[in-house]
């Protein structure tokens, strides 16, 4: 067994965010990985902004989605009581959840984004259809929708701004969907994600079970280092640590564009960063404790 910088942990999961069961999942199937990993794990289903963790844990592994998991919030927490954790700091966490903030950050650095706009009333809308209508600090396209008719953007603009008082409006970029993975330093290979629709929703996500998903993508070898290039440059800019995930849109000139950076992306033994681990050897239980050991405040 490999010599460890912690031996007692915590997992955090559940949550409180929108996110809640998938995070339950995720938290679990981590856990489970650093059991098999040599470490004595407790495991938290977090309920609450209380943030209670058992005596005697040296580290804590988060594995929350969504709101006190990726925005910061639970960083913040657990820096005050000086428990080093996995993945980004807190103000790290807070601009990558937020998808203006990222955009601003990502246009600064010269990394190309859809065209956009941020509203707060329907009625300063100027983006011609198709757009993509979004609540910018959710995760897992909660309230997302694919505008391609104008008569059907108010009904998006409506629901979005159930979760946020701004909506984000961006160009909808036709062709491909893809992710690449960073951990410690590593660029994974490129995923492609295959919907059976034309939109990768939360049902095409978690429930519909027919989206396909390739890694490593099928793309000639220049583009997939670019994407590649283009998941660190943003990985650094928006000064990340240790793990993520960025996803793309690669139009059908194969013209790159990045949506957003995840975090705390879904860490089942299937989904997409494990996935693209997997490819270049680093099985899940390694992929779990390697993260583990670079907990930090």
């Amino acid at each position: 067994m490999a010599e460890r910088r912690f031996s007692k942990v915590a997992v955090l999961k559940g949550g409180i965010s929108s996110e809640r069961e998938i995070s339950l999942k995720s938290g679990a199937a981590i856990a489970e990985g650093l059991r098999a990993g040599g470490y004595e794990v407790t495991e938290v289903d977090v309920q609450s902004e209380s943030l209670q963790i058992p005596e005697a844990i040296e580290a804590v592994f988060v594995a929350l989605h969504g709101k006190f998991g990726e925005d910061g919030g639970v960083q913040a927490r657990l820096a005050e009581l000086g428990l080093p954790f996995t993945g980004s700091n807190a103000e790290s966490s807070r601009v990558s959840f937020d998808k203006i903030l990222t955009r601003a950050v990502l246009e600064k650095n010269g990394i190309p984004v859809a065209q956009g706009e941020v509203l707060k009333t329907s009625k300063d809308w100027k983006l011609p259809v198709p757009v993509v209508v979004k609540p910018p600090r959710e995760g897992s396209s909660v309230g997302c929708h694919l505008v391609f008719e104008a008569s059907d953007f108010e009904a998006a603009f409506a629901d979005a701004q159930q979760y946020s008082e701004d909506v984000l409006v961006e160009d909808y970029i036709p062709g491909r969907e893809l992710t690449v993975g960073v951990v410690n330093g590593q660029v994974l290979p490129v995923v492609e994600i295959q919907p059976k629709t034309e939109w990768y929703d939360f049902e095409a996500k978690y429930q519909s079970g027919d989206t396909a998903y390739i890694c490593p993508a099928k793309l000639e070898p220049e583009v997939a280092a670019e994407l590649q290039a283009l998941a660190l440059k943003t990985f650094q800019a928006l000064e990340a640590d240790t793990f993520g995930r960025v996803d793309f849109r690669l139009s059908p000139e194969n013209k790159p564009y990045v949506l957003e950076l995840n975090a705390i992306p879904g860490f089942t033994a299937t989904s997409l960063l494990p996935k693209a681990a997997q490819a270049v050897g680093i099985g899940f239980s390694e992929l779990c404790c390697s993260i583990m050991e670079q907990a930090h405040l």
